[in-house]
């Protein structure tokens, strides 16, 4: 990756005039610099510098109304429409849990923040971007018509970073760890595993054991997992699609985690993405990058919870899919489609 100040501001404008209609994400990487560092060089032309203040930038997003909530990583967009109500603030994880926008956010993460206006034919496009230390994207908040727009000069204003300068530093990406198991303990993990009452347990049983998620994934075993066909994500949001079987959908990097729950309708292929295009909810997700699906089953006071995990070749988790356990039957359905969906028969589990 190319640092900051080895591609210039002017430079980097320039490269984004001559391609307008490149996304963002591909031009940074067609540079070699960080997206964080080609939204920084546009700073005084349409972008301001904000203070990366987990609580004022929700407090001010609220002000807002409708809008329309994206998160990702590299292999997964998740994209709901709602307003960002009922936050709670926290030093360690934050979240806003309602209807539509459903949050869990890391406030170390948020390092570097902008507020984004472009002029198009369709009138000003307006959205507040959030960057981690190694400039990738966190999280953004796009305006819609329906947005109090009135509000956004104030905001804008009021989360003012007094350095208005056009470029960052970045630093290098913290490589996703690989799946990390260790074989002498794998009767202590099924034990450890036995004794789970809540998901979020989970990870701190790993942590404890000096594993991590896919790590134990490869070595629990049956009952608790099962490797699937890597094709098992598109089956599963089809079949959902079909049945009308209300899913839960987890997408996040390391500094937010988005959350859908509902049930998805329209189901599009284009190429290596399978998107869901329903009203108020998208989802696009590159099938090419899936290198292992598990179903993993944990148990919890209310029965089990069975999860459907996609990994990436570094053993980065690009979507979990969940059933809604609160909704009458809604469990059952879920776990009869997990149940159907086609085992890996060559898997070799260490």
């Amino acid at each position: 990756m190319t640092m900051a100040g080895a591609v210039s501001s002017h430079d980097i404008r320039a490269a984004r005039l001559e391609n307008a209609k490149m996304r963002e994400r591909d031009l940074s990487a067609k540079l070699g610099i960080t997206e964080a560092q080609l939204v920084a060089a546009h700073v005084g032309d349409g972008v301001t510098r904000l203070r990366a203040d987990l609580d004022a930038l929700m407090a001010a997003t609220t002000q807002l109304g409708e809008v329309m909530s994206l998160t990702r990583n590299e292999s997964c967009v998740i994209e709901k429409v709602g307003v960002y109500d009922n936050y709670k603030s926290g030093a360690h994880a934050a979240l806003i849990v309602n209807e539509e926008i459903d949050l869990r956010m890391f406030p170390n993460h948020w390092v570097h923040a902008f507020a984004v206006e472009k002029k198009t034919e369709h009138g000003p496009r307006r959205s507040l971007q959030v960057f981690d230390a190694a400039g990738d994207a966190i999280h953004k908040i796009h305006l819609r018509d329906a947005s109090n727009h009135e509000v956004w000069p104030g905001i804008v204003e009021s989360l003012k970073h007094e350095d208005q300068s056009d470029s960052v530093s970045v630093t290098p990406r913290v490589p996703t760890e690989g799946p990390k198991g260790d074989p002498a303990k794998a009767d202590t993990l099924r034990a450890e595993w036995d004794k789970l009452t809540d998901t979020h347990q989970f990870l701190q049983m790993t942590r404890k054991l000096k594993m991590n998620r896919l790590g134990a994934y490869r070595m629990a075993g049956a009952p608790y997992v099962r490797k699937l066909k890597t094709n098992a994500v598109e089956t599963l949001l089809h079949e959902a699609a079909e049945t009308g079987v209300p899913i839960m959908i987890f997408v996040g990097n390391s500094g937010c985690i988005e959350i859908h729950t509902g049930p998805v309708k329209k189901i599009v292929e284009m190429g290596p993405w399978i998107n869901v295009l329903d009203p108020g909810h998208d989802l696009h997700l590159r099938k090419d990058h899936i290198a292992e699906v598990w179903a993993v089953t944990k148990s919890t006071r209310r029965g089990p919870a069975i999860s459907v995990e996609a990994f990436d070749a570094d053993g980065w988790v690009i979507a979990q899919f969940f059933g809604v356990l609160r909704q009458e039957g809604a469990a059952e359905q879920w776990n009869t489609l997990v149940a159907s969906l086609e085992e890996e028969k060559e898997a070799e589990l260490v």
